[in-house]
């Protein structure tokens, strides 16, 4: 009997296999570029782009720029393109780079520690007066930015720079950027201890060294021996933070995977105390970490707190000290105390350690002038001081003044609209460059900041409790708005009548150092800017009205119901 035929088995459908395309890790052999920027960064560093600028750019006009140095390795000495005046927020997103690009340039002054001589400062800004049409900005890293700046002045504003030992190298790009330090580091009373040798030192083995100047992403790096925890150490990718071993003495907790952005991010120990002398060697360590294991794929993925976030602070630390520290073992330490005081910005007259005084005092949202800046140069030393600092507040300090002649400096600084006795407001409040300036802008901030401080000092005059108010142009988040008691993240929205203009998304509670977190966001809460001080007058007396004795206004916004923050 003949067998009876098998139908055929059905077919398995195949499983798709989805071929894992790495994130281009150098680490684990990956070192084909796999966008454009990582093309463009081995095609040629970053740093050689100086030599073209000053033999062919700067002789020939922008016309004559390649535009993978224009709109990439030209970061690498802190320049970027600046604005095309009269767009608007509306079209930031959908224009091409070269219709956003203006033919002038922001170019960004490193000052790592924030530490400037009065020379130093002078020259700056003689520089803003002759070549960037009085510009000279305050950064909140530290930093020093002008605008309207030519190709064709690059190489002689750079000499002039470097004759006071001065520089812009690295200020931008996929770089170990500024490297923000306490600005009273050494000349406080209160210190743990003074961090500038160490900074001194990570400076001279990784500027212009060629080992890092091909990073995935920026790198950002804050190291402070403050107790009051000034350098904003929780969103940087690593930070080493003065703190004191019960059995090893003064010495740094480390952190590492901190940033904002799109995607925010707090910094996580390590666990690991560092004293001094090492505090080098562990920055190598994380940095040679982060340009061989960062993610290189896709450029929203490329900043270190991504891999931090992947591998955890127990992996980290031991590739950290298997693999870059030659297999020596960090000491266990403790965790920094929670500061006494919100406010670190340092601002009003302190003693320093050697008896003299430091006076800190706020420019309007770190807008000041070449101008300016000469003047307080010449004020500072008129009064003794030979030096200056920046803090990461977007304010300034000068040092070593005598007891006798601070109220003399004080009242210079007023005449100057500087003032050390300043408003919660004018204090407390904080702007990115905006629209007017920056290609990723949705809306104006510089002057909104200005005109919001006016207008709360008016209307609440006796308000006395710390408070920040961050303006931020766009969702990047420069000027911190996850981490401010009013975070303004710029967008456009509709106004009662219906029509799109300017305004801001609202972050309420945020904080760093005190119950470091991110900001509150109430469902559907936007306010115009037109409609920004009605908003913040009446959330801050609604504040004032249900906060318990001694509550921040963070820990008020935690709990408040929507309709008080509405």
């Amino acid at each position: 009997m003949a067998a009876t035929p098998q139908k055929p088995a059905a077919a398995t459908p195949r499983r798709k296999v989805s071929r894992h395309r790495g994130e281009g890790q150098w680490a684990v052999g990956h070192h084909t570029p796999l966008n454009g920027n990582e093309q463009f960064k081995k095609d040629d560093d970053g740093l050689n782009v100086r030599t073209r600028i000053e033999t062919i750019y700067s002789k020939r006009g922008f016309d004559s720029i390649d535009p993978n140095d224009l709109r990439g390795r030209m970061r690498w000495w802190g320049l970027y393109t600046q604005r095309k005046p009269g767009i608007d927020g509306g079209k930031t997103a959908v224009l091409e780079p070269e219709e956003l690009d203006d033919s002038y340039f922001m170019l960004r002054v490193r000052i790592d520690g924030g530490a400037l001589t009065t020379q130093q400062l002078r020259v700056i800004g003689e520089i803003s007066q002759e070549y960037a049409r009085g510009t000279a900005d305050i950064t909140d890293r530290q930093n020093i930015q002008y605008h309207w700046i030519r190709i064709e002045d690059v190489p002689a504003i750079w000499e002039r720079l470097e004759g006071v030992g001065l520089s812009t190298i690295t200020a931008c790009g996929d770089t170990p950027r500024v490297m923000i330090g306490s600005p009273v580091a050494g000349i406080a009373e209160d210190e743990i201890i003074d961090a500038t040798p160490a900074l001194e030192e990570m400076k001279r083995r990784v500027l212009n060294n060629k080992a890092y100047s091909n990073l995935p992403r920026k790198f950002k790096t804050a190291i402070s021996g403050s107790p009051v925890l000034d350098v904003v150490h929780e969103i940087n990718d690593v930070a080493f933070v003065g703190v004191r071993h019960p059995e090893h003495g003064p010495g740094f907790d480390v952190w590492v995977g901190g940033g904002l952005s799109t995607n925010p991010k707090l910094g996580v120990r390590l666990g690991a105390w560092v004293p001094i002398d090492e505090v080098p060697d562990v920055y190598e360590g994380v940095i040679s970490i982060f340009r061989d294991y960062g993610y290189r794929r896709l450029r929203n993925r490329a900043r270190l707190k991504f891999l931090v976030a992947d591998w955890g602070a127990e992996k980290f630390r031991q590739v950290l000290e298997d693999e870059y520290l030659g297999g020596r073992k960090l000491i266990d330490g403790p965790a920094p105390e929670q500061p006494v005081q919100q406010w670190r910005d340092h601002i009003g007259v302190h003693r320093q350690q050697d008896g003299r005084f430091y006076v800190g005092f706020a420019p309007r949202v770190g807008r000041v002038d070449g101008g300016t800046l000469t003047k307080i140069a010449d004020l500072a030393e008129a009064h003794g001081s030979g030096r200056v600092r920046t803090t990461v507040e977007q304010k300034m300090i000068v040092l070593d003044v005598e007891q006798d002649r601070v109220d003399s400096l004080v009242e210079g600084l007023e005449a100057l609209d500087l003032t050390a006795r300043p408003s919660t407001f004018r204090r407390g409040t904080m702007a990115c460059t905006g629209i007017e300036f920056c290609k990723l802008a949705i809306v104006e901030t510089k002057q909104r900041g200005s005109q919001l401080i006016d207008e709360l000092e008016r209307r609440l005059p006796d308000f006395a409790e710390p408070l920040t108010i961050n303006l931020n142009g766009c969702p990047n988040a420069c000027a911190r708005i996850q981490v401010a008691d009013i975070g303004l993240k710029g967008q456009l929205v509709l106004n009662d009548r219906g029509e799109q203009v300017e305004g801001y998304q609202v972050h309420l509670g945020g904080a760093l150092g005190l119950e470091a977190g991110f900001g509150r966001k109430v469902r559907g809460l936007k306010v115009t800017s037109e409609e920004l001080p009605d908003y913040i007058e009446r959330v801050l007396k609604r504040f004032q009205a249900e906060r318990e004795e001694g509550e921040r206004f963070a820990t008020w916004a935690a709990r408040a119901s929507q309709e008080a923050l509405s």
